[in-house]
This record gives C-alpha cells, sequence and structure tokens, in this order.
C-alpha cells in the first residue's frame, strides 16, 4: 500500500547568518599565542610515537620545537619534507587515531594529548617564503603520466618533478584535488585550500595538468604506457557500493559523496534542497559528514542507521561524538530492507529489519521490522574500484577488487605504478595514507628511470 505522506525537500531553509554559522570552520587556526603555548607542552620525545603514528613519518618533535622558537618558516618545511600537502592533513587527518592518539601527554594526570594536527596547520597557514621551498634538479628527458590527480597523485607528481623528470598529470573531473576538492565536509576544508594547495606544487614546475579526461574514454592505459616512459594510477574509489534493495533506482536514494561534491561546489548554500526528514545509511566519516552536513542545511530530523553495533562502526570515536553533537540520531543493529514510496513514486520512507549476531558471530535477521519516514536516504556504505576504466587496454592484476601492487606500488604491468585508496594496502584509506602511497611510488618510479 503506497503511503499518504508528501516529501518535504526544500532549498533556502535557514538564513543566511545561519548557513554561514553552520558551515564556519570547526576547527580554526591557532593563534600565534596559543600556538606558542601548546608548542611549549610537547615533551620532544627521542622516540616520538608520534612519528610512527604518521603515515608520512613528519619529524613531529622538530617542527613542534621550531614553532616554540618562533621559527615557524622552518617549522613549515620540516612538514612538506616529509608530506607536501601537509595542509590538507592538518584539516582532514583523524589525528585522535593517528599522532595524537599515541602522545605521551595521553597519559594521568593530564589526558591531554599535544593539538599536532592544529599545530601543523599553524605552521603551514604562516608559511608565506620569498621563493620556493622546493626546487627542481636539472632536465632528466624522462616522461610521467600520472592519472588521477587526488592526493597521492599530486604527492608523485611532486617527488617526480623534483628529480627533474616531466610529469603530466590527468583527471577526469574539471579541477583537480581529487577527494580534497570534492569530498570532504565543507566545515573542514574551506577558503578553496585544495586549489591552493595545488597552486604550491604546480608553482615547482615540470608538471602539466590536463583536467577532464577519463581513463578507459578519451585515454587509455595501453596508449600511455607506450608515449611515457612510466605510468602511475591514483585512481581512488569512484563506484558507490549498493544496498541490495529491490529499488536501488530510486528518486530520492542518493549517493552521500555525490551530494557532498554539491556542496563543496556550491556558490550559495541556500540553493541546495534538504529533506526534513534524512536518513543516513552507514558507519563511517563519510555517513557522519553527510548526517551532520544535511543537518546544518536545516534538516529537522537525521538519522544514521548501522547493521551492526558502535564497536563495528569505522568512524572515530571523535566523529561520532560531533554527529551527535549535531543532534544526528544513530540507530544501530538495523538494516534496510525496503523503500516506501507514494502515489507519486516519491521516496517518503525506509523499513529495517533489526539485526544481531548469533552463536558463531554472524550478522542474522530477526524478523522484527521498523520503519523511518524519510524524504531523502543516502547510501555512506563504501565505494569500490570501477575496473572499466582499463576498456580497451591490458589491465593490471587485481587484488580484493582493488589494483595489486608490490611493496614498491609496481603493479604486474611493467611500467605501471599505482597507489591511493585504488590500491589494496592494509592500511585505512585516509588522505594522508594516499600521499604516502604517492611518495613511497615516485621513489620507485624514480630509481626504475634512472636505470
Amino acid at each position: 500500500m503506497a503511503s499518504d505522506r508528501k516529501v518535504d525537500i526544500q532549498s533556502h531553509r535557514l538564513s543566511d547568518d545561519e548557513y554561514q554559522q553552520n558551515f564556519s570552520d570547526v576547527k580554526p587556526a591557532l593563534t600565534a599565542y596559543q600556538a606558542h603555548i601548546e608548542s611549549n607542552r610537547c615533551l620532544y620525545c627521542e622516540d616520538a610515537p608520534c612519528i610512527s603514528a604518521c603515515p608520512t613519518r613528519i619529524n613531529i618533535p622538530s617542527f613542534i620545537q621550531k614553532i616554540a622558537d618562533n621559527n615557524t618558516t622552518g617549522a613549515a618545511k620540516t612538514i612538506l619534507e616529509a608530506n607536501i600537502l601537509g595542509g590538507s592533513c592538518a584539516r582532514v587527518c583523524p589525528t585522535e587515531i593517528l599522532c595524537e592518539g599515541v602522545c605521551v601527554r595521553n597519559k594521568e594526570p593530564e589526558y591531554a594529548p599535544i593539538k599536532i594536527g592544529r599545530l601543523q596547520r599553524y605552521a603551514l597557514d604562516n608559511f608565506n617564503p620569498d621563493v620556493h621551498p622546493f626546487q627542481r634538479l636539472p632536465s632528466s628527458g624522462k616522461k610521467v603520466a600520472i592519472v588521477g590527480a587526488g592526493p597521492a597523485g599530486m604527492a608523485c607528481a611532486h617527488h617526480l618533478a623534483r628529480q627533474g623528470h616531466s610529469v603530466v598529470m590527468f583527471d577526469k573531473k574539471p579541477k583537480a584535488g581529487g577527494l580534497n576538492e570534492y569530498g570532504i565536509a565543507h566545515y573542514k576544508m574551506q577558503d578553496d585550500f585544495a586549489q591552493k594547495e595545488l597552486e604550491f606544487i604546480l608553482e615547482l614546475g615540470g608538471i602539466e595538468l590536463k583536467p577532464d579526461v577519463a581513463l578507459g574514454q578519451s585515454l587509455h592505459l595501453d596508449t600511455l604506457r607506450q608515449e611515457y616512459d612510466a605510468v602511475f594510477l591514483a585512481l581512488g574509489l569512484n563506484k558507490c557500493k549498493k544496498l541490495g534493495l529491490e529499488q536501488e533506482v530510486q528518486h530520492g536514494l542518493e549517493n552521500s559523496l555525490e551530494y557532498i561534491t554539491d556542496i563543496r561546489q556550491a556558490q550559495d548554500l541556500a540553493h541546495i534542497p534538504v529533506g526534513n526528514k534524512v536518513v543516513v545509511i552507514g558507519a563511517g566519516n563519510t555517513a557522519v559528514d553527510i548526517a551532520c552536513q544535511t543537518k546544518r542545511l536545516g534538516a529537522g530530523q537525521v538519522t544514521l542507521v548501522y547493521r551492526r553495533g558502535v564497536a563495528n562502526m569505522s568512524a572515530t570515536d571523535k566523529e561520532l561524538e560531533f554527529a551527535r553533537q549535531n543532534d544526528v540520531a544513530i540507530i544501530t543493529w538495523a538494516r534496510p530492507v525496503a523503500l516506501v514510496t507514494n502515489k507519486k513514486h516519491q521516496l517518503t520512507a525506509i523499513q529495517f529489519e533489526r539485526t544481531q549476531l548469533d552463536d558463531a558471530g554472524q550478522l542474522r535477521s530477526t524478523q522484527e521490522h521498523f520503519e523511518l519516514a524519510a524524504d531523502s536516504v543516502f547510501k555512506a556504505i563504501g565505494q569500490e574500484f570501477d575496473s572499466q576504466c582499463f576498456s580497451g587496454s591490458e589491465a593490471p592484476d587485481f587484488s580484493n577488487n582493488r589494483i595489486k601492487v608490490d611493496t614498491d606500488y609496481k603493479t604486474s604491468l611493467s611500467n605501471v605504478w599505482a597507489g591511493g585508496d585504488c590500491i589494496h594496502h592494509d592500511g585505512e584509506d585516509l588522505t594522508v595514507q594516499s600521499v604516502e602511497h604517492g611518495k613511497q611510488a615516485a621513489n620507485s618510479i624514480h630509481h626504475y628511470l634512472e636505470q
């Protein structure tokens, strides 16, 4: 039986001041005084656990000590030498489970780690060198193609260009930056920072950017392998996983990353339509991002639903607390089973089934159902790699539906490397992890080109 409920999706739900307040920087930069006080709390550990916890191995005690010594330029250079995207990582890294999570200041009596991420941002936001801090070596005469201008691609391009190689970076989007440009919550990265960071990298020279070029369409891997000395694939994950429902295609059932992109690229947030009742399916940081952003756009009720318990959610405790602070309701142990529509075939609700673990630890249904009214339902259950990009070309080997690489980020193809979210690896799919992949792959490509 069709629902009689009317759909309530509107733009302009809030005043201009409310949009401004709701999407202002949630973690603003420290002042000079705050940075001075915070940097002097660091114990400058000799065998610092924070360095090991950072995927890019930034010498954290060193850059913090330079801030304490009023040497902000030196601090910025220390960060950038290890992580050329240190500015964006300072804004989006889950520092609570990386560097700050292992800080010795977490122990009693303080239980308050050094604010490493915010100090990193302070150093880089106040870095205004007269000349670019990196210089290129003389031209090697070698050409490298990089497909994907996100964090892994940009990091790889920067390191190869420093070695004197000529780099052409292709991207299917009109702007480079990958998730930093299109997939980060608006209040986490502002002021067009992703493009500023890209411009800083391009100022080095030796890197040509070609946007609006998609692999498998106007660009083919076989051709790149013939025309360039080496190829680096930083393709990301661009195919949204399915919920497994009969009505997988239904207006009102949305892809979270596409909506986040709309928010990030909007000239005026008031023009973004949002439902009054929103349901988010997922358990990661993207699920939290979409839940909090719809709430801040004026949604009256936002509910995040996950099929397992809180302990199994991939979102960090800090992100979940942020969701609660934004009045996002969280329901666990439930999975979607059907969408409900009205006589106009508009989505009006979603039905769930309660779940539980059996004695073998497997997720089972309980036959207990409930329904949530919804004007919009967002899928935030993860992305997967779309191998269609290799159509018409020899494809590299795969592992767990991602590109298989060795310890040097080399694929099964003779002159092709890969890194970032598109590869199978043991770590988390984080921006900082992608930067490290790009850096390490660049080192391997450089050694290959020198032979």
